[in-house]
This record gives structure tokens, sequence and C-alpha cells, in this order.
């Protein structure tokens, strides 16, 4: 199975880009695992909020395949624990063929990319800076990849 990240708008703060690499290495150990960024849109200043979601919608709606299993980071998801996420995973390594975690722009996703998706994750109850999710949601998931591994990463 090859697991995807797409994420709407590079990586500003550098201390979490470093962050990020050092995960996605470590992910890349475990299974095929990639990170496809969208750029910004440009002279948002003249779109609405709604406007925004649905342009940066469709640019995430091109990046997926009508195979995709596809993964919303999104505040009105299931909010699984660690060990619950290691075994979700284990089960779609087995079912799925591409595994796509979308992480969305400032105002969310629009209607469509909800409607495409086939569930929602949330890390947390609490509103994190769209930089620092992609940082905790790396982490998790190399953390779910230990788990299922059996390694000494994660402690109960």
């Amino acid at each position: 199975m090859k697991t995807e990240l797409i994420l709407v708008g590079r990586t500003v703060n550098k201390e979490f880009s470093k962050i990020i690499d050092d995960y996605r290495e470590r992910i890349v150990h475990y299974m095929p695992f990639s990170i496809t960024i969208i750029p910004e849109l440009k002279n948002t200043k003249s779109l609405s909020e709604e406007q925004q979601k649905t342009a940066e919608g469709e640019l995430i709606l091109k990046q997926l395949q009508p195979s995709d299993s596809v993964i919303l980071l999104d505040e009105h998801g299931r909010e699984p624990r660690s060990i619950e996420l290691a075994s979700w995973l284990e089960k779609k390594q087995a079912s799925a063929r591409r595994l796509v975690f979308v992480i969305g722009g400032a105002y969310g996703f629009s209607s469509a990319v909800y409607e495409r998706a086939n569930e929602q994750l949330s890390l947390s109850r609490l509103t994190f800076s769209h930089q620092m999710v992609r940082a905790i949601f790396l982490e998790q998931l190399y953390r779910a990849c230990t788990i299922i591994k059996g390694e000494p990463y994660h402690h109960e």
C-alpha cells in the first residue's frame, strides 16, 4: 500500500520543516510514503472563505485517484488513541491500494472534498496551527508504524 499526505501550502516554519522531514524519512522505512504540496492560492484577499475552500478543493481533488482511500484531518473527525490508529492503519494496509491523508488550508475543506473523503480523523479537540498539525500527524503516523512492528518507541 502506498501512503501519501497532501498539504495545502508549503511549511513556512523551518523548525517544523526539519521535524516533518525527519518523520517522513522515518516513515519510509516502514512503508512507501510521500508528501504532495499543493501551492497556496494567489490573490486570496479578493476571495471569500468559501471561494478559497472551493478553489483549494478543486486542487486537492485533482490529486486523487478513484480507488484512493481518502482521510481528511479535520476537527470533526473521530479521535483515535495511538494504539487504535495503529490497528486502523494495519487494516488499511491490508485493504487499500493507496491511502491518502489530507491537511487542508486555513478554512478547512470544501463540500466536494468532504463528499469524496472516506473518513475524517482528528488529532485533538484543541486547535493547532496548520504548520504544527503536519508535524504532530507525522509523529503519530510514525508511532503507529512502530506499534505495528512491536518496536519500543510507544509506551503504554
